[in-house]
């Protein structure tokens, strides 16, 4: 499908009722591959685990990185249909696939999720945190501590909690991609909260990346603009879901498959002189603003 035409397809007005988002009752359907596009093993022998691997960026990550070689092991919340798809999918490419529901706001979920990789797969590479959550609110008094707490936790929390978990597992060539937003370059006035977190996945990949540096291990993430995951529908209000991601100079939404380029990139040995940066895939948005 020409991505241009994407959104006039199907029935974006449709809404969700639920976080994080079920992908299976999107309509239309994300974009997570081009069948076109084949790997080339340039992550042959290596061990991913991708947070929110079972639908949206996380799941095309998944893919992408199953068709370059790697086994991949998904963390999810709860969504089982989106997450058995996914691992079908994957299992296809001829590797490894492993599912682990649970909740990564929780500090020791997190701990034994990563106990739990290791010891099935013998080893971890390369460590994806992409999960997110978000709630929408028209004013900063708007924002409950509880949501506040809860957007962190899942958001940001997570991220610390395993990465300190991984790290006595990490070595030399091994990488961590952090996921963070165009929303803390930009702004965003109905999404302080999340924008905060995400600004603070930018703080933090810089500082870790200059901390690990010593050891070899490279920490990056990509910040992706308005792309059309379960996230969108299960979140933003109905009214604005037609016209999503128009307002971008490309003038579409972004797809899973847009990300794809940039965390195979960042998760290869073609990155092994990058670490501490950002890739900026918006749709022009960031240099928009």
């Amino acid at each position: 499908m020409d991505l241009y035409e994407f959104m006039k397809e199907g029935n974006p007005g449709r809404q969700q009722t639920r976080q994080p988002g079920i992908q299976h009752e999107m309509d239309p359907l994300p974009i997570e591959e081009f069948e076109h596009w084949k790997g080339s093993g340039k992550l042959r022998g290596k061990v991913a685990l991708i947070t929110g691997g079972d639908s949206g960026i996380g799941r095309a990550v998944a893919i992408a990185y199953a068709k370059e070689g790697a086994d991949i092991a998904i963390s999810y919340l709860d969504e089982q249909k989106d997450a058995d798809y996914a691992k079908k999918r994957i299992e296809q490419e001829g590797v490894k696939c492993i599912l682990y529901p649970g909740d990564i706001s929780d500090a020791v979920f997190c701990d034994n999720l990563i106990d739990h990789v290791v010891q099935d797969f013998n080893k971890l590479d390369i460590l994806v945190n992409n999960a997110a959550r978000q709630e929408v609110q028209n004013d900063l008094t708007d924002i409950t501590p509880e949501q506040l707490e809860r957007t962190f936790r899942t958001n940001f929390f997570s991220y610390f909690y395993l990465t300190r978990a991984a790290l006595p597992h990490l070595g030399k060539g091994n990488c961590i991609i952090n996921t963070s937003s165009v929303t803390p370059y930009i702004g965003n006035p109905t999404l302080i909260d999340y924008t905060s977190t995400k600004g603070a996945i930018v703080a933090f990949t810089r500082s870790l990346a200059k901390g690990l540096a010593s050891k070899g291990i490279r920490v990056n993430g990509v910040a992706p603009g308005p792309i059309w995951t379960p996230l969108i529908p299960a979140t933003m209000p109905q009214e604005t879901l037609g016209s999503f991601g128009t307002q971008t100079p490309l003038g579409r939404p972004g797809q899973p498959v847009d990300l794809i380029g940039s965390y195979v990139l960042l998760a290869c040995d073609e990155a092994a002189y990058i670490t501490g940066q950002f890739i900026h895939v918006n749709g022009g948005d960031y240099m928009s603003s």
